[in-house]
């Protein structure tokens, strides 16, 4: 079941400069991440129920590097992720539904999430990210 907006993606080039610019519009940096599996790492700011994600590539060969290469150099809004309950069942139903999977089974995301994407040719060009975070885990 898809419950809410969990956070929006941000591809940024250099996240210490990224995090200075958001902390000057007024937002408030509530936690950081380096996620291996992925080659990035992360800062996330808190609005409401949901988080800005400024993501930024630790590898050449990232997603991210390749996202910001595919924009010229420049980052931008990169993935719309919604928070589930169960994300394996998400991932079944999505398949059986006909929407291509970037992961068929969920990977290691930020703060101990699981996570899985959605092709973006399927979802109107955004890469749509599921995240199901440890207190939901089954």
């Amino acid at each position: 079941m898809l419950h809410k907006i969990d956070h929006v993606g941000i591809a940024v080039t250099d996240l210490e400069s990224a995090i200075k610019t958001y902390q000057g519009l007024g937002f408030t940096l509530t936690g950081r991440d380096r996620v291996d599996s992925q080659k990035v790492e992360t800062a996330f700011f808190q609005i409401g129920e949901s988080c800005i994600e400024l993501i930024a590539a630790t590898d050449s060969d990232s997603p991210i590097a390749k996202f910001i290469a595919k924009n010229a150099g420049k980052g931008g809004l990169q993935q719309l992720a919604i928070t589930v309950t169960d994300i394996e069942a998400e991932l079944a139903r999505l398949k059986n539904e006909g929407y291509t999977l970037i992961n068929e089974s969920p990977v290691p995301g930020a703060h101990g999430t699981l996570v899985a994407f959605v092709h973006p040719k399927d979802t109107e060009g955004v890469l749509l990210e599921l995240c199901q975070h440890p207190e939901s885990a089954h």
